[in-house]
């Protein structure tokens, strides 16, 4: 309904916006909301000065000023200037369902950050997958965003490449099908009753957006480093990098049973492009076992997405060892329902070290940003040559310890692997080289997009 309703609209608007011969077009006319309606929380919104101007406002949800027409491919450039106590984005390919959150909209955003956490150029998957694309680490691009001042922005979408700039400065590269086409939105994001943040202003101009010949206008050069959220693919750029997938999409090649030669179907299953540990009284035969890697690793950086059911307990083991009565033996990412799983509360010496994200029964996660039982969440390890080691949970870095170490050594002491300190490779957790170890628990947890990179 809403694109018919444009398109009755359209076609003048259309004609008399176009600001060059290349293709350019204002989604904006910057008269009146024509072409536009509004979801979701009932901030102001008004046009002044052919500037499109948001009111931050009390006790409202986020709300949006949608587009009526759905865009796939296209090139999206706009000013803005946000008041820097604020928050907001630019929704694109994003869409509001009755069926999904009662119609609450969900997709890709533009972020626009003028907090010191200076993120402005990232991508967020709102009231979906949380951060996709942060800006941690990149220097320039945290610098990009001009506070109290107009701020150009530019996004790229073009099949499964979204590209974003922040005046000039390359801020992300991700590459995704989650959703091809959708609406392109202007948020006021949510205060809560914080009055001194009532009445505050996000201002956008300079709107235009080419939806033609899309591949002769991409920019070229410098990119910041490509995010790859396309389940089971490995791009271009990652295989030239070096990675390589530990799961196929599709069989359990590459995997066996700790302490066996096969892999162990009755207690996995593969399927809509997941491995899949079954809960323990849908096992025919009855029966347990956790599934490892073929090969052994030293150092690497190792991607994966994971979904757990509710109260569910899972784990990701690296430097396994396996030995005589079926041990197998490694430092564990836990993967756990905190809010359901009765484990989350318990701990040896270190409280709240066996929550999600966390070294299990040894360091205690921070920055935990859990998407939720039943959604994808990513889990990254990287053990660097010198065994410095960290832990991240999509895209926000949980731990870090240095494997070895005095400091690590003390807390082995202190937790439950005191008494399997020694095994035939040497103390517990310092092997030189071991298995990926997915753990069985007798609970139903899938894992997706597995993949390493070796280090030197």
């Amino acid at each position: 309904m809403r694109t018919l309703f444009y398109l009755a609209v359209c076609f003048v608007v259309m004609v008399s916006s176009c600001t060059s011969g290349d293709g350019w077009v204002n989604l904006f006319n910057g008269k009146d909301l024509t072409g536009f309606s509004q979801l979701n929380g009932k901030a102001p919104y008004r046009i002044e000065d052919g500037m499109l101007i948001g009111v931050s406002v009390k006790g409202q949800p986020n709300s949006f000023m949608v587009t009526e027409q759905d865009y796939g491919d296209f090139i999206l450039e706009f000013d803005v200037l946000c008041d820097p106590a604020l928050n907001s984005g630019v929704q694109f390919r994003s869409e509001s369902r009755p069926d999904y959150n009662n119609g609450r909209v969900h997709g890709y955003q533009c972020e626009i950050d003028p907090s010191d956490r200076a993120w402005s150029g990232g991508i967020y998957d709102e009231a979906r997958r949380g951060w996709l694309v942060t800006l941690q680490g990149h220097q320039l691009g945290n610098a990009a965003y001009k506070k109290d001042d107009w701020n150009h922005y530019r996004i790229e979408a073009f099949g499964d490449t979204i590209r974003i700039w922040l005046n000039g400065v390359n801020t992300a590269n991700l590459l995704d099908n989650t959703t091809s086409t959708g609406f392109i939105a202007f948020q006021v994001h949510a205060i809560g009753n914080n009055e001194a943040l009532d009445g505050k202003e996000i201002k956008w101009k300079n709107i235009r957006i080419l939806t033609e010949n899309i591949k002769d206008h991409l920019l070229q050069g410098t990119v910041v480093p490509e995010v790859n959220r396309i389940p089971n693919v490995l791009s271009s750029k990652e295989n030239a990098d070096g990675w390589k997938l530990l799961f196929d999409g599709k069989t359990g090649a590459g995997w066996r049973g700790a302490n066996k030669v096969a892999f162990p179907d009755n207690v996995w299953k593969t399927g809509d492009g997941a491995i899949t540990v079954l809960r323990a009284k849908e096992r025919e035969p009855a029966g347990g076992g956790d599934l490892v890697s073929l090969d052994e690793y030293a150092a690497f950086e190792l991607s994966l997405e994971f979904k757990i059911t509710e109260g569910a307990n899972s784990g990701i083991k690296y430097f396994v060892t396996e030995g005589e009565k079926g041990t197998a033996f490694g430092l564990e990412y836990q993967v756990l329902d905190d809010r359901n799983h009765p484990d989350a509360k318990l701990f040896t010496s270190i409280p709240g070290s066996r929550a999600c994200a966390g070294l299990y029964d040894m360091i205690a996660p921070r920055n935990i940003r859990f998407n939720g039982v039943g959604q994808w969440n990513q889990a990254m390890i990287k053990v660097f040559p010198n065994n410095h080691v960290e832990h991240w949970l999509n895209g926000f870095k949980t731990l870090e310890y240095e494997r070895g170490s005095d400091a690590f050594k003390e807390l082995v002491k202190g937790s439950k692997y005191t008494a399997k300190a020694y095994n035939e490779n040497g103390r517990f957790g310092e092997a030189p080289k071991g298995h990926i170890l997915l753990q069985d628990h007798g609970d139903e947890v899938s894992f997706r997009s597995i993949k390493i990179k070796e280090l030197k």
